[in-house]
């Protein structure tokens, strides 16, 4: 077969090359992202209540919805959330879930739900995942010295109609969120005297306004040959139309609205408001369609931008401007990943030529690079997959990898060449004797990533690119070893330079002897093997680091929020944001360099988006000099608590999670019937919190834990409404009507439906005086204070009602410093903050404590690779069984794994100590977690610690069974002839993974501590390989021997 293909040279260039242009093709069409998209398991419900309260929201939508939704099929989590006019519901399913079906399950739950109050939306269904988060962000803003004297607040309607439809017609774009200023709504601002005076109510207002506004259809109407379509127009016009509405009529005299009332266009009341740079605008945030390319969609999103501008914004007198995107670091960790490959690469390649000294040589065994390259592209669009720094890495890792078959089998060939086999003859027979073992090592290689479709935490959707960019490469790259290797080489002189007393063949020389030294007696065997076992146990007993979940894949930018305590109001939040921001403005012309030398208290900031409402304040910003983003973080808190009652947080922006330290979130979930008991448990758990851990981030949700919300509660004299005709809803709709508005119908505006409220005559400005001033003419004929119909009561209650599960919970996030990983963050919250206030009876009874979070997904996570590493590890034992056709030759190659999996975790352990070194000397120091993804280079070092030991044992066996060779000479030959593409095989893969181990750059953490665990694994392998796995060899081949003899004694 070997023969056929090398001497049909032609075909082999002419299927590499139909593999190269399927390969580039791929490159171009596949989407370039920062990570994988993860799968979506999170669906959302928003249902909105313009003016309720969050007691009234829990009751009459969240507690009806939950009842319904409960009952959906695989639902794990449901949590509810009311604040003032919104509720939101996420349900959390398990991975794997149709999320379609599911979906519309979910609209037929919410189907079933029997009513809701007037003026509720409808629910608004979507589904969400990590990768989902916006991921561009742009401002709408008056023209340079605003030259329409436009009121921003007004323009939310004309964007969502006009701006947002645009830039959703994007292609990839899934959703553009608009952010600050208030929908347009029609004003009736009612004069009570004068209503009163004519006898009319404020019902009779809302019942003339329902009968009046509605066109009714007539169906069809004939006459002779024509048909005409019927109907009766009552919609208001205009709104002079509506002013010149007749209220009532009694005798001759007529009242209209205008009589009574005053019409405006005007907004709904603002509750938050948007800042880029000091200036009011309104923000809108981008977010992606799964699968989508990132980098196409800012493309093409520019061009858009640009046609917006020139016609619809700049003629209206305003602009849209891109003012942060996370594109530039997604391009940036591309751009880092490639450079870091192509470095690899040029390492290996001279590498290669050192070690062989011909260029000729070197050409050949390097050529499988860019295949292998091109086809991990063709592989990872054949799966769906995208170009990411994940997937990017993979290719990376491989590139040394896919060297070790062409290395092997160029060295066989080279072997055949000295024998004195010309050059046809050489090729054919040198990858004729090493086929076997190529197969083998390239088998396991890929096998070992097949557990990766069996783990469905969001760590195994990351594993899969590298899986898949890997399997490609390798499995290629023996068709290449076994294909183009032979076929050039058949064709090529290599004219290497062979100097027995050149420095490399003396050490050559040396090693081989030092190494026959230590196999040399039995004594020494075992003492190899005690050594190598003692400091292996050693490594993982005692430098195993506890483990995180996911590295944030951290950008320079950060995320500050400012909580208030409840009770706030939206204008003396914006006084605050107003001194912030003259805090904080002059330090965005900065230059870097003067707060490192220590002039300035703020480092440089590029640009600052604020936004604002009653509850909080948030800043997002980037230093200028990324390394200067945290101390930029801390200056932000520092400022924020200087306002007394506030609490600040900051957290660095993530491509991976949310961006609020979810990846390294400690959840503490808070539940039971009673608010107050809820808040009190969750006060003492937070000051806890913080004196258990050094500096940790905490934020909680809801953002305040006291009961200090002011809530007025009217409570009608029952009596005294009946003997007036007055009834519940008579006296509810007139308090809100004359006080915050009361909705009463909708108004068509052109195209657009503009909702319609009454008000008293101050509009939206009703203060507290004003409920006490409040006059209602009554069915009875009387006009009346409210306060002779009902009593106020003044009373606290909370802001926001969240519900988890049916139970009301207040959830604590709870992020450990960095010098504490999630896992041992977890013990500690577990030992020194729940079991403390279990212990010290501050738990009452029917107050619930769990830890959830990102400790919930590293649990899992790592029950599954533990169970998948196993299926690994059987996987790769029964492939060596088949190609071995021995049970017991397989055992002895996979001892190398777990001492190479030490191997890994020695070399974490060094990178972690280089970078305290690093910061002990004032340096930028570094920290490399040991997270999940860190955790996949002990899957792929199953895959390729074993292949220099397949090649050890494989030539070892043959020198025992074809040449007659004794055990020792047998190992010693074997480790002789095979040292070369040994040290040829694991210096190129180790140079190979080099730069993107020791080279920073932007998304480096999220590949550094695989690339570390997987080289330093192979260098420990290496060594063990050449070392432990001889000794033991030889006392296997010795013992059966000796067993063999023992046989054929016993038949004599």
């Amino acid at each position: 077969m070997f023969e056929r293909i090398v001497r049909h040279g032609i075909l082999v260039a002419v299927s590499v090359l139909i593999i190269c242009v399927l390969g580039v093709i791929a490159a171009l069409r596949i989407p370039v992202q920062m990570i994988p998209d993860l799968e979506t398991r999170t669906i959302t419900i928003e249902t909105r209540w313009p003016g309720a309260t969050p007691q009234d929201i829990e009751k009459e939508i969240l507690i009806e919805q939950e009842e319904f939704l409960r009952n959906i099929p695989y639902l794990e989590e449901i949590t509810s959330t009311a604040t003032t006019g919104s509720a939101e519901i996420e349900l959390d399913f398990p991975f794997g879930v149709d999320i379609t079906e599911t979906l519309i399950r979910v609209n037929n739950a919410l189907t079933q739900v029997p009513s809701y109050p007037q003026n509720v939306d409808e629910p608004r269904v979507s589904a969400t995942s990590f990768s989902s988060n916006a991921f561009m962000y742009f401002t709408v803003s008056p023209l340079a010295d605003n030259p329409r004297g436009l009121d921003m607040d007004m323009m939310r309607d004309y964007i969502e109609d006009n701006v947002r439809t645009r830039m959703s017609s994007v292609a990839g774009v899934a959703q553009v969120e608009v952010r600050g200023g208030a929908a347009r709504q029609v004003q009736i601002r009612i004069d009570p005297k004068r209503l009163s005076a004519r006898g009319l109510s404020l019902n009779d207002v809302r019942e003339a306004i329902g009968e009046r506004n509605q066109d009714i259809s007539g169906g069809e109407i004939d006459s002779g040959k024509r048909s005409y379509l019927l109907r009766t127009v009552g919609r208001f016009d205009d709104l002079a139309d509506l002013e010149n509405m007749i209220l009532a009529r009694r005798a001759d005299s007529l009242t209209r609205l205008r009589d009574v009332a005053t019409v405006e266009l005007d907004h709904f009341r603002i509750r938050d408001r948007s800042y880029y740079n000091g200036s009011p605008v309104i923000s809108l945030a981008v977010r992606r369609e799964s699968g989508s390319n990132v980098i196409r969609i800012k493309e093409d999103m520019q061009a858009e931008v640009e046609l917006i501008n020139q016609e619809l914004l700049n003629p209206e007198g305003m602009q849209l401007r891109l003012t942060a995107d996370d594109v530039v670091y997604v391009q940036a960790s591309i751009i880092n990943v490639w450079k870091n490959l192509l470095l690899g690469a040029l390492l290996s390649t001279l590498i290669m030529y050192l070690f062989m000294r011909s260029f000729r040589a070197t050409a050949v065994g390097v050529i499988g690079i860019p295949i292998c390259t091109i086809a991990a592209f063709l592989g990872l669009m054949l799966a769906g997959r995208t170009i990411n720094v994940i997937s990017l890495a993979g290719v990376a890792f491989a590139i040394g990898m896919t060297l070790d078959n062409s290395i092997v089998v160029l060295e066989s060939i080279e072997l055949e060449r000295r024998r004195g086999l010309d050059r046809l003859k050489a090729a054919v027979s040198g990858v004729k004797k090493v086929w076997p073992a190529v197969l083998a090592s390239t088998l396991t290689t890929i096998m070992v990533f097949l557990p990766v479709v069996f783990i469905a935490e969001e760590a195994g959707q990351l594993y899969s690119d590298v899986a898949i960019a890997i399997a490609a490469s390798i499995l290629v790259s023996m068709l290449v070893a076994i294909t183009v290797i032979p076929t050039i080489s058949a064709r090529l002189d290599f004219k290497q330079i062979s100097n027995p007393q050149s420095a490399g063949a003396r050490l050559h020389a040396a090693i081989i002897r030092r190494l026959e030294w230590l196999v040399a007696s039995a004594t020494r065997r075992i003492g190899c093997l005690v050594v190598t076992l003692t400091v292996s146990l050693s490594i993982i007993l005692f430098l195993t680091p506890p483990a995180e979940y996911l590295p944030e894949g951290e950008e320079p930018k950060t995320f500050a929020s400012m909580n208030a305590p409840p009770g706030y109001n939206l204008a003396t939040m914006e006084a605050y944001a107003e001194e912030i921001q003259a805090y904080f403005l002059p330090f965005l012309d900065d230059d870097p360099a003067e707060y490192a030398r220590g002039e300035t208290d703020v480092p440089a900031m590029k640009y600052m988006n604020l936004g604002v409402n009653a509850q909080s304040l948030r800043i997002i910003t980037e230093s200028k000099d990324p390394s200067q983003i945290g101390d930029l973080m801390a200056a932000l808190e520092r400022q924020y608590k200087t306002y007394p009652g506030m609490r600040a947080f900051a957290a660095r922006g993530s491509i991976i999670s949310s961006n609020d330290g979810g990846t390294r979130s400690v959840n503490l979930d808070i539940s039971g019937p009673d608010l107050a008991t809820l808040y009190s448990v969750a006060q003492r758990a937070y000051s806890r919190a913080g004196e258990a851990f050094d500096n940790p981030g905490l934020q909680s949700q809801p953002p305040s834990l006291s009961l200090a919300q002011p809530l007025l509660q009217v409570r009608p004299d029952w009596e005294r409404a009946a003997e007036v005709g007055m009834s519940t809803e008579d006296i509810g709709f007139a308090i809100a009507a004359l006080t915050d508005g009361a909705y009463v119908n909708e108004f068509f505006l052109a195209d657009d439906k503009i909702d319609m409220y009454l008000y008293n005559q101050q509009g939206p400005g009703a203060t507290l005086e004003t409920l006490d001033n409040i006059a209602v003419y009554t069915p009875s004929g009387q006009t009346l204070l409210l306060s002779e119909l009902t009593r106020t009561e003044e009373s606290v209650d909370t802001s926001t009602v969240r519900r988890k599960d049916g139970r009301r919970t207040i959830t604590l996030n709870i992020i450990p410093p960095r010098s504490v990983p999630l896992e041992a963050g977890v013990e500690i919250v577990r030992r020194d903050v729940v079991a403390y206030l279990r212990d010290n009876g501050e738990i009452p009874t029917g107050v619930n404590l769990t830890i959830s979070g990102a400790a919930d997904q590293l649990d899992a996570t790592r029950e599954s690779l533990a169970s998948n590493y196993l299926v690994a590890l059987i996987i790769v034992y029964l492939l060596m069984v088949a190609i071995f056709s021995h049970w017991g030759y397989p055992l002895l190659i996979m001892t190398t794994i777990p001492l190479g999996i030490a191997g890994g975790i020695a070399g974490l352990a060094l990178l972690n100590l280089t970078g305290w070194v690093m910061q002990q000397m004032g340096m930028n120091g570094f920290t490399q977690p040991f997270d999940m993804i860190s955790m996949l280079g002990f899957l792929i070092l199953m895959g390729t610690v074993v292949n220099n030991p397949i090649l050890i044992v494989d030539r070892a066996i043959r020198n025992g069974l074809e040449d007659g060779m004794n055990p020792v000479d047998a190992v010693n030959e074997a480790v002789a002839s095979r040292l070369r593409p040994i040290a040829i095989s694991t210096i190129t893969t180790i140079c190979g993974l080099a730069p993107l181990v020791f080279l920073p750059g932007a998304g480096s953490e999220l590949y550094r501590g695989v690339g570390v665990i997987v080289m330093a694994g192979i260098i420990g392998a290496t060594l063990v390989t050449l070392t432990m796995l001889p000794a033991l060899t030889i006392m296997v081949l010795q013992w059966q021997e000796k067993r063999l003899k023992q046989k054929g004694y016993k038949s004599v």
